[in-house]
């Protein structure tokens, strides 16, 4: 079982520090950019870098063709027709694409995905690690209690 994490064409880079802090914290097994490139931040003061590997994709396409065998694509967006994240049964090999904090997802990316989950919320999204956190604490949560295996 693993899962990755990242963000598609990441606006504010501080929130990759803030993502690699939680993935270590959740037990992610790697973290990556799509479209971006990541310097060492301020909000990585735990040096995550040293344990969570970080990957970097030069565009979607670059991501799927680097996906692990038998892992599935989840796309992160709150649009309709996506699954709500409290229904949602997270797979044993899952790869979660986050988009940019002021465009969400691409469309090309969204149609590469395997599933779209989306979070519910009062007014509309959440910070793009933030949104990180709140999937990954899921995913831990459903897992550890025998609900996906």
């Amino acid at each position: 079982m693993y899962f990755g994490i990242g963000i598609e064409r990441c606006k504010n880079i501080e929130n990759m520090g803030l993502l690699w802090r939680s993935a270590e914290n959740f037990g992610a097994d790697f973290i990556f950019t799509v479209g971006a490139r990541y310097r060492k931040q301020l909000t990585d003061i735990y040096n995550s870098f040293q344990r969570v590997p970080l990957y970097n994709y030069s565009d979607v396409d670059d991501l799927y063709e680097h996906l692990p065998y038998s892992c599935r694509l989840v796309g992160v967006e709150n649009s309709p027709g996506a699954s709500d994240l409290r229904g949602y049964k997270h797979l044993p090999r899952a790869v979660y694409l986050l988009g940019a904090e002021d465009h969400g997802i691409t469309k090309k990316a969204a149609s590469m995905c395997h599933d779209i989950i989306k979070i519910p919320c009062e007014t509309g999204c959440f910070n793009v690690s933030v949104a990180a956190g709140i999937i990954m604490y899921d995913r831990t949560l459903k897992l550890s209690s025998n609900e996906v295996l």
